[in-house]
């Protein structure tokens, strides 16, 4: 019988914010210089008190209504206690046993909680020669606001947690509230692992160290493989613990006995007041509603419902909110129809980002000019070769697509007279194939009518050259 896999998620997140938790230093996440957003609160010396910073709290709000969350009447801050070089005050101020939400689902994830605390400075370590000869502390993020989400363990795979893991990114995104780059720290992720050939859950080993979606699902298959060896090996049991991920390695690693709540001795922070959340107006859900705008499965549904886009290119028009609105902005202006939207879709898909890999711009094409090729080659105009080169110029320099077109001799030949001779001249270069094609191997038409659009250089009308051929051959 094979082992059960359970997997919890702890993800923080770092908000967007002007100033840090509880002080009005700087919250500046791209700064380079070291300890220059500080001050005597985040320093934590002698005399200071902290400030509830009122936009974090506004936006983890947005982040519960948004999950389907129950917003909590009562709240209050408490210290969590350990000491640690990155945490000047000796404890981290952190939500115990009322977090701001309670409950919800995303991605079909039933929710725990999630709460606010202030997250930790950064470490840096010189590990010359393959040991650590010393460490540096850069306390610009000591006392950053940090969103802490944790789901219930109710996670089966690696792949799903790793899709509710982005689908969470997605989320912030869309909010506003977190940037949740990874490769910045911005969001990361630790996952609660734990293997049983029972519905009762194993021993749970905790895994941190998570920085990219792939480095989640690696690590919880790497954790599965490890656990069973030891139970089926007679290795003994397996230990409650905290692990690390090894990039390089692509293992985990053992770092520390796991803690339980009561060694943090939680209580509630004495220099915060405590928050009544239903007494707070600005706090209200008919107000925090307001400023929600269309979700990430809400949009992915409305592209393929509406618009029937197909759904990994919805997927990509919602992870990237500039595609997303350049892509809906070209199919208002080509009035909506279904034949719009799928060129639309298409040349974006293909051809624009295939020409935005190394710029991650849209160069010279707006909305505006991809509706007008859009609407040349609805009206035969231009053919899909010649689509694609007046896009490419487009691309690269700007200006009117149909200027282009011309300049460029792309516009589409239906003029029957040169096209009959084209025609004409192609069978006779060619009288091998084209006595395969009375012969009846119909397939070599496609030769000839390639012939006709390499000589014509894309602009003929490959639909009319077929027509054509047929006609001569027939």
């Amino acid at each position: 019988m094979s082992y059960n896999l359970t997997v919890g998620l702890e993800i923080h997140a770092e908000l967007k914010t002007k100033t840090k938790m509880f002080c009005i230093s700087a919250n500046d996440p791209d700064e380079k210089r070291p300890n220059v957003n500080i001050c005597p609160v985040c320093m934590a010396h002698p005399g200071t008190l902290p400030v509830i910073n009122r936009e974090a709290v506004k936006n983890v709000l947005k982040v519960g209504i948004a999950v389907g969350g129950e917003i909590a009447e009562f709240t209050e801050f408490d210290r969590k206690n350990y000491f640690y070089p990155d945490i000047p005050k000796g404890y981290q101020i952190s939500q115990y046993k009322y977090p701001l939400i309670s409950g919800g689902s995303l991605n079909n994830i039933a929710l725990e909680r999630i709460h606010l605390e202030e997250d930790t400075a950064s470490s840096s370590h010189d590990g010359g020669g393959g040991e650590a000869k010393g460490s540096l502390i850069d306390f610009n993020r000591a006392g950053v606001p940090l969103m802490e989400l944790v789901t219930k363990p109710v996670i089966k795979t690696p792949a799903e947690a790793g899709a509710f893991a982005r689908e969470l990114q997605l989320l912030l995104r869309t909010l506003g509230v977190s940037d949740a780059n990874m490769e910045k720290g911005e969001m990361r992720v630790e996952a609660n692992i734990s293997i049983s050939k029972t519905a009762e859950l194993g021993t749970k080993v905790e895994v941190k160290n998570l920085n990219s979606f792939r480095s989640v699902e690696r690590a919880i298959a790497y954790e599965v493989e490890r656990m069973t060896k030891i139970l089926e090996g007679g290795e003994g049991e397996i230990a409650q613990e905290t692990r690390g991920w090894d990039e390089n390695k692509q293992a985990t690693f053992s770092q520390r006995k796991k803690e339980s709540a009561h060694d943090y001795r939680y209580f509630p922070d004495p220099d915060l007041p405590k928050l009544k959340l239903s007494e707070l107006p600005e706090f209200e859900e008919k107000y925090l509603m307001k400023e929600i705008p269309e979700l990430p499965w809400e949009r992915r549904s409305r592209f393929v419902r509406e618009y029937g886009v197909k759904p990994e290119n919805a997927e990509i028009f919602i992870a990237d909110k500039i595609m997303g609105n350049f892509f809906e902005d070209a199919i208002m202006r080509a009035g909506g129809d279904r034949p719009s939207v799928t060129l639309i879709e298409n040349y974006i898909t293909s051809d624009i980002m295939g020409m935005m890999k190394d710029s991650n711009s849209f160069g010279g094409v707006t909305s505006q000019s991809l509706v007008k090729i859009v609407t040349m080659i609805k009206k035969g105009e231009l053919s899909s070769r010649g689509a694609k080169d007046t896009l490419a110029i487009l691309y690269e320099k700007g200006g009117d697509p149909e200027i282009i077109a011309k300049e460029n001799g792309f516009i589409q030949q239906n003029d029957e007279g040169a096209l009959k001779e084209m025609v004409a001249k192609i069978i006779a270069e060619n009288p091998v194939v084209a006595l395969e094609y009375k012969n009846g191997k119909i397939a070599v038409l496609q030769f000839l009518i390639g012939q006709g659009m390499k000589l014509s250089r894309g602009s003929a009308n490959p639909e009319t050259l077929k027509k054509f051929f047929e006609e001569a051959l027939g």
